[in-house]
């Protein structure tokens, strides 16, 4: 059996896998499948489950992902993302997914609608501040 290696990454941790013969993910075009022998490649998975096996008998293993960089070269998978769940139960890790990550991603939506609606104050007063004759150098 040909297999690959799959090297997962967040700003937390990683761990590596040997012995992978199926990968499915999912980025802006679609699902794809990756076996040993891939081309090269790289893409970014959106956010949601991909999931990998070590065997074509072997029960799959679930990724939950709020989007990654994908890169696939000399049979190696590498994976990197903010944060990643894993598990080998599909239900528990949709409920994770939907419970944490989507979580998380609502908090970081948050926070860039209050970096925006500051960037947008401080041109506000920058302008007003050229209105009065007010030099703002650079």
């Amino acid at each position: 059996m040909k297999a690959f290696s799959l090297q997962l990454f967040d700003s937390r941790r990683s761990e590596s896998f040997d012995g992978i013969s199926d990968f499915v993910g999912e980025d802006a075009s679609g699902s794809f499948g990756i076996l040993a022998g891939h081309a090269r490649m790289m893409t970014v998975l959106v956010f949601g489950l991909a999931r990998f096996r070590a065997g074509r008998d072997a029960p799959w293993r679930y990724l939950a992902l709020p989007g990654a960089l994908l890169y696939f070269d000399d049979n190696t998978l590498t994976l990197m993302s903010r944060h990643y769940l894993i598990d080998d139960d599909y239900d528990r890790i949709s409920a994770r997914l939907a419970d944490e990550l989507l979580s998380e991603e609502e908090q970081l939506h948050e926070i860039r609608q209050s970096l925006q609606r500051m960037e947008e104050a401080m041109l506000r007063r920058m302008w007003e501040l050229g209105q009065q004759g007010i030099k703002i150098h650079e």
